[in-house]
């Protein structure tokens, strides 16, 4: 077996127990466990929590006390077993903290696998640029494949579905040990502070950087919503169109979300260059708010289902045009000895911060619109939509930076 057909397997298995829970979680929370609004949110604030810190601490293990390849398969041996628990607990407090403690262990392997692939693709000689990408991509495919996985098997609604995960999460553990080895201390010594990015807060001083940075954990708010309860507003069509697609296929429906982000992130180059990363910003905060406004008036059935899979659509251009473009701007902009804790405060701005506060307050203004056990989904996604339309708004207003598009060509990626 090939150095990339290996890395391939690895790349889609690691996403592929993600996909296999994330998207259907807030729906089975909802409508098996009957969890308030506000616990639903307070579950998927721990994404936020388990991305703050952990993957910084799992970073200095792999650079200095255990080869990355092995920690990467205790990381997804151990944290099977705390899926297979999972799929037994009913109760908030003990459902809150069990997968808790798995993302503490998850969340931090995403970076690990990227960090072994390229360990091990420099090692045999590939040229990283040009060939992590085509094996990266099929993270993205193991993710939808996961999620059709759940749908066709029909458990979305069912603790199968934490069977599956902690089967296939032990399997890639397994795996993880026949990888090459990955040596010790091949990457920079760095602090934990550094890792967080917390030297990169010298930035703030540019206000053009602290503005960035300040609307990125803004927008970082708006990336757990959809996740969290894009499912359980499916399932709430249950009674009125118990037989549409949309709510037997949720999670088949959901994934075109993220077959349209494996194709706007093509489009990328091309937006940069030609509008500037203000320009694609925009139309990232503009996407978010139609993918939210698109849900407040969709339905199972006729037009509303048109608009439900437009949001489905616009979903990859709301999702890419903010995380890869802010990755690229912090990379052009940014003095090489800052460079790399300047990405790491991007990330635990976004999907620290931002995820951690947006997974909370979501949870509120679902609790605070629901009576009687009935969610008035409308006014939740309209009240989420306005949210991406006056960040837009404000963003437009307070944020300058003038567009070269020479400076694209000085990054290598």
């Amino acid at each position: 077996m090939t150095i990339k057909l290996r890395l391939t397997i690895l790349n889609f298995f690691e996403l592929f127990v993600f996909g296999a829970w994330l998207i259907s979680l807030g729906g089975y929370l909802g409508g098996q466990l009957h969890f308030t609004g506000s616990q639903i949110g307070k579950i998927f604030m721990t994404l936020g929590l388990a991305s703050i810190v952990m993957p910084a601490i799992v970073g200095i293990i792999a650079d200095k006390y255990l080869s990355a390849q092995k920690l990467l398969g205790l990381l997804h041996i151990v944290g099977a077993g705390f899926m297979f628990y999972l799929s037994q607990v009913n109760d908030f407090d003990t459902f809150f903290w069990v997968i808790l403690g798995y993302l503490l262990l998850y969340m931090p392997s995403i970076g690990l696998a990227n960090a072994v692939s390229y360990s091990i693709l420099e090692d045999n000689k590939f040229d990283i640029i040009k060939v992590f990408p085509p094996i990266r991509v099929w993270g993205t495919i193991g993710f939808i494949v996961a999620l059709w996985a759940i749908d066709l098997l029909g458990w979305a609604q069912s603790p199968n579905q934490f069977y599956f995960t902690a089967v296939f999460s032990l399997l890639l553990g397994i795996y993880a040990f026949t990888l090459p080895n990955v040596p010790t201390s091949k990457s920079e010594n760095k602090s934990l502070a550094s890792r967080l990015g917390l030297d990169a807060f010298v930035l703030f001083k540019d206000s053009k950087m602290a503005i960035f940075f300040i609307f990125s954990m803004l927008l970082g708010i708006v990336l757990q919503i959809s996740n969290a309860w894009a499912s359980e507003f499916l399932r709430s069509f249950t009674d009125g169109f118990p037989d549409s697609f949309a709510v037997k296929h949720s999670n088949i429906l959901i994934s075109l979300s993220q077959i349209s982000e494996t194709a706007f992130i093509l489009t990328i180059p091309f937006f940069l260059k030609r509008f500037g990363i203000k320009i694609v910003m925009l139309m990232s905060m503009m996407a978010w708010f139609l993918r939210f406004a698109l849900f407040g008036i969709g339905s199972p059935e006729g037009l509303g289902l048109t608009y439900l899979i437009v949001s489905m659509i616009v979903y990859g251009m709301a999702f890419d045009f903010f995380n890869v473009s802010g990755s690229l701007f912090v990379e052009i902009e940014t003095d090489n000895k800052f460079r790399s804790s300047a990405q790491g405060l991007f990330m635990l701005l976004t999907n620290g911060v931002g995820a951690y506060v947006g997974g909370y307050t979501s949870g509120l203004i679902v609790e605070h619109f629901t009576n009687d056990g009935t969610r008035d989904w409308q006014t939740i996604w309209l009240v989420f939509s306005a949210y991406a339309l006056v960040l837009a708004l404000i963003f437009a207003l307070v944020f300058k930076y003038k567009h070269n598009p020479e400076a694209l060509k000085e990054v290598k990626h």
